[in-house]
């Protein structure tokens, strides 16, 4: 490589090509609210839900992927609506005429909502060309039917914005940098927007977790437990190489937060996990208290003259 090339290519760029905005995690409860505090950008794909049972918990939906296996764009719209998510996995274009579709959908899409990124997976070369630069590529690795590398040339994604979908994070880092680093020939960086994968849950369940330096045994854990471990490790991996966002440090994944973490009715401290599912009740008198069940809030609303700012208070004749 020349040594002008060279030097258009300055270690900030490169930095700034190879850092996420964001850093996915798809599934359901309780393993989203974990990722969720870690700082994951969380969210489900449009045909399942978190199945929400936990009473204190309350997460958006800030990825939505679409039902690949069952697509319908009209659907998935109808969906995008009723979550309106900050990222949205549009669907797979396997030949021009579906990237323009897609193409035409996520311009009225990014019209209609503001700051929102949406991602179209091109599944074939020329699918490429057809969808807008501001629009995301999503770069098919993992288990997908057609992974990036059988029908594209690298090349073909330098210098788009790029969402990596799949595969672990060491395989996907090692794309990343075919994707960022210079090569002779000049061409500039892909910009990574984002990465995800969910893998994590299916190596708990064969009792291991994630590692930087392969999958340790995780048989004195709980699934709960191991996933939260892989998680812990994805971010350590992606905060090492320099992908990981700067700006996400972890977010409270509980819909009300007690005035202090103890129960109201014995003053025990209540962990962050134990509050998940508690009935939690702002008062008032500017108490917000924590309750493992409504029998233990009836008792302590009786003896302490307790009223919930929701209730209202009758009026005097």
């Amino acid at each position: 490589m020349s040594s002008d090339v060279y030097a258009s290519w300055s270690a900030a760029a490169l930095t700034d090509a190879q850092l996420a905005d964001y850093v996915g995690f798809l599934h359901r409860e309780p393993f989203v609210i974990d990722a969720y505090r870690l700082g994951f950008a969380v969210g489900i794909r449009e045909d399942y839900t978190y199945q929400n049972t936990l009473r204190n918990v309350d997460i958006p939906v800030e990825i939505l992927d679409n039902d690949f296996r069952n697509p319908d764009l009209d659907r998935y719209i109808r969906r995008f609506e009723g979550y309106n998510p900050r990222v949205g996995i549009l669907g797979d274009a396997y030949d021009r005429t579906e990237a323009r579709r897609y193409n035409r959908a996520a311009r009225e899409l990014k019209d209609k909502f503001d700051d929102v990124e949406i991602i179209i997976v091109p599944k074939c070369r020329d699918a490429i060309g057809t969808i807008d630069d501001d629009i995301v590529l999503g770069y098919p690795m993992g288990y997908s039917d057609q992974t990036a590398d059988e029908y594209t040339n690298i090349v073909d994604w330098r210098g788009r914005r790029v969402h990596l979908l799949g595969a672990s994070p060491p395989k996907q880092y090692k794309a990343i940098q075919a994707l960022t680093q210079p090569r002779v020939t000049g061409e500039p960086p892909a910009d990574i927007v984002g990465v995800d994968w969910n893998g994590v849950h299916l190596a708990a369940l064969k009792g291991e977790y994630f590692t930087s330096h392969g999958y340790q045994n995780a048989d004195d854990l709980s699934i709960r437990e191991t996933v939260r471990r892989s998680l812990d490790w994805i971010k350590r991996y992606w905060q090492q190489v320099g992908v990981w966002p700067v700006s996400e440090s972890g977010k409270c994944p509980l819909e009300t937060d007690p005035y202090d973490r103890v129960w109201a009715v014995d003053g025990h401290h209540a962990s962050g996990r134990e509050l998940e599912d508690a009935i939690v009740v702002e008062y008032e008198n500017g108490q917000t208290l924590a309750y493992r069940s409504d029998h233990e809030r009836k008792r302590v609303e009786y003896h302490e003259g307790l009223t919930p700012v929701d209730v209202c208070s009758p009026q005097s004749g």
